[in-house]
């Protein structure tokens, strides 16, 4: 499996919360998330976090097929609590946390794991591209995300409706994200398929997925082809640009494309 990447922060001179790497056949993605207050509950950052993550679950990664991809992601969420729960308040509602999406070739298949509001989209011969979400992030914070809108950025309101959209974090009824409780991983979303059912599979933080929703500048279909013709980077410079012109906060932005599968 041959993997191409490119990770980049919102803007110049601020620190990249996302992270992405590769292990002979396997692929990492994880989209680290903090809200206003972290720092004053973790002394690491968000950073830290999904980079320590990505890092650990990569390190797994090595063992067999028998091992599965969501089992991997509680050990390596269970490592990350223990290395910083001494120091920080893991448990805190403004905790780091994380969404993950990961793919590995074993045993004749492609595994995949998403969790949270990361994108994994499958390149499937001669039909159209399997994408692989979790919409229940999306359904929970829409309405809070509409309120957040109309408020100044960092007041106390915002502030406290921030706060209120991440308390349904990790809780039934709410959304699941990599953050401080291992059982988490037992709500990603999983499957597989045979390695000759397989092309391409492309990872995409929510940040480098707007190229599609919300700014409609491709379909998934034309995300696999421009991946395939010009790479990840062109993905990141076109969600830029469209940041650029519609006035909207910028966000990291991070692409995995993994090619040389078994039906390639």
């Amino acid at each position: 499996m041959r993997v191409s990447m490119t990770s980049e922060a919102a803007r110049p001179g601020r620190v990249n919360e996302d992270f992405t790497g590769a292990v002979p056949g396997a692929a990492v993605l994880v989209d680290g998330a903090g809200i206003p207050g972290t720092e004053a509950v973790c002394r690491h950052g968000v950073a830290w976090y999904a980079g320590l993550l990505g890092g650990s679950l990569l390190g797994l990664l090595s063992r067999g097929p028998e091992h599965s991809l969501a089992a991997l992601l509680a050990e390596a969420v269970d490592r990350v609590t223990d290395a910083h729960r001494d120091t920080c308040d893991v448990g805190a509602p403004t905790a780091p946390s994380a969404a993950v999406a990961v793919v590995r070739t074993a045993a004749g298949y492609v595994d995949h794991l998403v969790l949270g509001d990361a994108f994994l989209v499958v390149d499937v011969p001669g039909g159209d591209p399997a994408v692989v979400s979790d919409p229940r992030e999306e359904a929970v914070c829409r309405p809070y995300r509409s309120a957040l809108a109309t408020l100044p950025e960092g007041g106390d309101a915002y502030r406290r409706v921030l706060g209120e959209m991440r308390a349904n974090r990790n809780r039934r009824g709410g959304f699941w994200v990599a953050k401080d409780d291992p059982r988490a991983a037992d709500e990603a979303v999983t499957g597989s398929r045979p390695l000759s059912e397989v092309t391409g599979v492309a990872l995409l933080s929510n940040g480098a997925a707007r190229i599609v929703d919300p700014f409609g500048l491709a379909d998934w279909p034309e995300v696999l082809a421009t991946l395939a013709s010009r790479g990840p980077q062109d993905i990141v410079r076109r969600v830029r640009q469209a940041e650029a012109r519609r006035a909207v906060r910028a966000d990291d932005a991070t692409v995995a494309y993994c090619t040389g599968l078994g039906g390639a």
